[in-house]
């Protein structure tokens, strides 16, 4: 046997902490396998043998690793070495020598068969407003409600010096807090399309012991522990604050490097609303059928505003928004809206004789605008029989009778949108007000069918928030029973939409001197 060999590293296992919670989905998630045999573009990942829903352990330890980075450096930053993430989970990539975790994160498995729901996706074309060839999918989501019951195992090392020995063991406590109160708040998300509206859940319980290996008593228990059983075990305590759970208080103050802007804005809808739902109705439905999607807690599926149908909208009028106000070069303004709700480059475009500045691009870009699915309030739902008219003859087309249930709304019906742009600059902060405005105004509707009426809303109560630094800063704007408007620090407000016409000239200058240049 080689010296190599002998003198390798030992892991001494001081002690363990053995932590359980249940997870609960609040919005639809998709978990794909990437069976390319499915009926569906992407199907849900399944336990082979109990064909329960299956969150794997590295799904898990990922959205957790990448949820400390951010909170310790904000966001868009890379990991650095002797970090929470590092010291919780491993050493990062680029350091050869880097340690290994000393989480043990379990794959995670539905407490029951889960309820599925059938989504359809479609790519609109910008300029013509009509779907793109080729570009509609169709995917399995979990529905909401759906629970994971979760098993973490911290693993504790021997040190030589009692004094590092007591700060390994805090800085490794409370990484571990910190992470698992991220899922208790429901700050982390898992699955796909995670910023438009997919993958938010919460941890209601948990369930922590700990065991000292050094003492003969602990050592036992944990040998003679139920490693086996999964979920709670009633004769245990059970936590609703994992900080308690674990006996750790945590000073976050200061320590949140998230810099991001929170907009929540509430809206009557005025007329009807319909984005159409890709699920197989059962009896018999009409034709079109508003999307409507299950709620934890909810026997009935109820009326929603998805993220992917907003963000279309969002992302189309904040196009116009910036070609209006710069008309020199629009590929500029694209990349403007590009970094905002970020883009997949055409592979076909990459063919092309381009720059060689251009070839230096990143062929993706994550968006940093968040979209949130929400649960439309109080509205009704009515069929209306429609039919297609020959324009030449000017009557009814043979066979063209359809009909449709849209959502209408009254008196006490309300749709929520939250937004949630990251890293954000003051021009982009302009442009989501503007959006904000067109919204308000019933000039921007959402949803299919805008042509004949459908989608107007009226705002009535918007909240805005901005976190930079470990500081806050609030806007509110109230609509009054006299229809004016109430607005909190509008000088402010109007810095933010004056920055982006700023911005927005100085690209114009820059753009015209390039031109006359060449």
């Amino acid at each position: 046997m080689s010296l190599e060999r002998l003198n390798r590293h030992q892991r001494p296992i001081a002690k363990r902490i053995l932590v359980r919670g249940t997870l609960i989905l609040d919005t639809p998630t998709c978990l794909g396998s990437g069976d390319a045999d499915s009926p569906t573009d992407l199907a849900l990942l399944r336990d082979s043998i109990s064909d329960h829903a299956l969150l794997t352990g590295s799904s898990i330890a990922g959205a957790l690793r990448n949820y400390l980075r951010e909170y310790e450096h904000g966001y868009g930053t890379s990991e650095q070495e002797f970090d929470c993430a590092s010291v919780l989970f491993g050493g990062i990539r680029r350091v050869d020598d880097g340690e290994q975790s000393p989480l043990i994160v379990n794959d995670a498995i539905s407490s029951k068969i889960p309820t599925v729901e059938l989504r359809d996706g479609v790519e609109i074309e910008g300029t013509t407003g009509t779907a793109k060839k080729g570009q509609k999918y169709d995917l399995e989501l979990l529905a909401a409600g759906t629970e994971f019951l979760l098993c973490f195992e911290l693993l504790i090392e021997q040190k030589q010096d009692p004094r590092e020995q007591q700060n390994y063991e805090d800085r490794l406590a409370k990484s571990l807090a910190l992470a698992l109160r991220g899922l208790e708040l429901g700050e982390i998300g898992m699955g796909m399309k995670k910023r438009r509206g997919f993958g938010r859940c919460h941890v209601k319980e948990w369930q922590v012991w700990n065991f000292n290996l050094e003492d003969a008593g602990d050592r036992n228990l944990w040998l003679n522990f139920e490693h086996w059983r999964t979920g709670f075990i009633p004769i245990f305590n059970v936590h609703t604050s994992i900080t308690e759970a674990l006996g750790i208080q945590l000073d976050i103050n200061g320590e949140d490097k998230r810099d991001h802007f929170i907009l929540h804005a509430t809206f009557q809808l005025v007329g009807s609303l319909l984005i159409r739902s890709g699920q197989d109705s059962t009896g018999r439905a009409p034709d079109v059928v508003h999307l409507k999607s299950h709620r934890s807690g909810k026997t009935d599926a109820e009326p929603v505003l998805s993220g992917t149908s907003l963000a279309g909208v969002l992302r189309h009028r904040a196009e116009r928004i910036v070609n209006t106000l710069h008309e020199v070069n629009q590929h500029i303004t694209q990349e403007i809206v590009n970094d905002i709700f970020g883009f997949v480059s055409d592979k076909k475009a990459s063919k092309q004789p381009e720059a060689n500045e251009a070839k230096k691009k990143p062929d993706a870009k994550a968006s940093r605008l968040v979209v949130h699915e929400t649960v439309i309030k109080e509205a009704t739902d009515l069929v209306q029989n429609r039919i297609a008219i020959d324009r030449f003859t000017g009557g009814a087309y043979h066979g063209a009778l359809f009909d449709e249930q849209p959502i209408f709304g009254g008196n006490d019906t309300r749709v929520t949108i939250e937004l949630e742009l990251r890293k954000p600059e003051e021009y982009e902060i302009g442009l989501l007000l503007l959006l904000l405005k067109d919204l308000w105004t019933s000039d921007l509707p959402v949803g299919g069918e805008s042509s004949i009426g459908r989608g107007r809303l009226k705002g009535t109560y918007a909240k805005m928030t901005c976190y930079e630094s470990g500081k806050s800063q609030e806007w509110v704007i109230h609509q009054q029973c006299d229809n004016s408007l109430r607005i909190s620090h509008p000088e402010k407000l109007g810095d933010f939409v004056k920055a982006l016409v700023d911005y927005s000239a100085s690209i114009s200058n820059a753009g015209s001197d390039k031109k006359t240049a060449a």
